[in-house]
């Protein structure tokens, strides 16, 4: 089991979850609207969840149906920074 950031964290970024994290598994670079959890990392911990202000981060067993794909975008930019950046372009406009 994994935590996933979902939409609400698109152009907020508060990272406090990166802040918390104990195993600093929480990701995001310059050119990113969001942050991501490297699920190969995540120690499931829930830390992170707490510290989100937005409501962004939820088990991965949890996530909202209407946010699914985020469970594999947050994979997907571990392995394709690109491809991952423009679907959150598309799923942000």
């Amino acid at each position: 089991m994994t935590f996933v950031i979902g939409s609400a964290c698109i152009d907020v970024m508060d990272q406090s979850c990166i802040e918390v994290c104990p195993v600093d598994c929480i990701y995001v670079e310059d050119d990113d609207r969001m942050c991501f959890v490297e699920p190969d990392e995540c120690i499931d911990c829930a830390v992170c969840e707490a510290a989100c202000p937005v409501g962004a981060i939820f088990r991965d067993t949890d996530l909202p149906s209407d946010i699914a794909e985020f469970a594999n975008l947050n994979k997907l930019w571990f392995e394709d920074k690109d491809a991952t950046r423009r679907r959150v372009d598309a799923l942000a406009d």
